[in-house]
């Protein structure tokens, strides 16, 4: 064991947590990619995380946060220092009254919408199969099918990364805009959500959600590892139609690969690398700016020292 996996194992191993040493990283993302983490631990509670992020800054240690990998590229190295994974913990799931629910960070967004179905709650249809966590889809404000997160957010509880300390802040003082928030720079960690949706016919909201999914089944390639839409929508057209138009369907640099079903999404067909997928990346960048002068912005989070 490293001097760090001692020092953290001494100092949580009777916290509210699970910890893994030496962790590989590939079984902790959609994308199947990246190398062992130093250590992965998975807080059940807001106060366990508060404490391992105090612990984290008083000794200057390599950080890195994730929901369930489903938006992310882990580098080959791996990740030294703490890697804290929400998916597993942070999964207090409670309806309030009024249409409004209270979501733990850790909470899958497919649980999310069964349980606002469950309650005849209107609102997250769009979100039913979008894959991670609610920490995830709040941080970048995920959305599809014409719909938001921020469309239903009404407040959301979150730590800072030095002193642990949590506060709640309403969705009129969050910056909530296209695939970005003010969480993606302000280094806050979400820890709970609050949405208020409407009362609406449990029948109709449940043939929308299997609407949606059909179309997710019938136009993405699900049966891949991927990191879900590898880039951002341009201000000019979509990342997918500049792709397609390119004639980059099908390319692919090792094991990872344009999709045939749908250009939008690199996909590792096999065992497929790190920098395979950064390579078709900035192959992909290069061209779509060489023949239609349109700069892509990965959507994908990219996690290395």
């Amino acid at each position: 064991m490293t001097d760090l996996q001692l020092s953290f194992s001494a100092h949580f191993h009777k916290m509210q947590c699970r910890i893994l040493f030496d962790e590989p990283m590939k079984e902790h993302c959609s994308f199947r990619i990246g190398g062992n983490a130093e250590i992965l631990v998975i807080p059940e509670n807001e106060k366990t995380l508060s404490e391992i992020i105090k612990y984290v800054s008083e000794r200057n240690i390599s950080f890195h946060i994730l929901g369930n990998g489903s938006n992310v590229l882990i580098a080959d190295e791996g990740l030294k220092g703490i890697t804290v994974k929400l998916m597993g913990g942070l999964t207090e799931l409670i309806y309030l009254g009024d249409g409004i629910i209270s979501c733990g960070a850790g909470v899958s967004l497919t649980r999310l919408c069964n349980f606002a179905l469950e309650h005849s709650l209107s609102g997250l249809e769009f979100a039913y199969g979008i894959p991670g966590t609610v920490g995830g889809a709040v941080y970048m404000n995920a959305g599809a099918y014409g719909g938001e997160i921020k469309n239903v957010l009404m407040s959301v509880r979150s730590i800072d990364r030095i002193k642990g300390i949590p506060e709640e802040v309403t969705a009129d003082k969050i910056q909530l805009s296209y695939r970005n928030t003010s969480f993606m720079t302000n280094g806050r960690i979400i820890t709970c959500a609050y949405f208020r949706l409407k009362k609406g016919n449990c029948d109709e909201i449940k043939a929308k959600m299997d609407e949606l999914m059909a179309k997710r089944k019938n136009s993405q390639p699900l049966q891949y590892p991927s990191a879900g839409s590898t880039f951002k929508r341009p201000p000019e057209g979509y990342a997918a139609a500049h792709i397609d138009e390119c004639g980059l369907k099908g390319r692919c640099v090792g094991d990872a690969c344009v999709s045939e079903k749908h250009a939008g999404f690199v996909i590792n067909t096999g065992n497929a690398t790190f920098n395979d997928v950064i390579t078709l990346m900035d192959i992909i960048k290069n061209e779509v700016m060489t023949k239609h002068g349109v700069l892509l912005e990965p959507e994908v989070e990219i996690l290395k020292d």
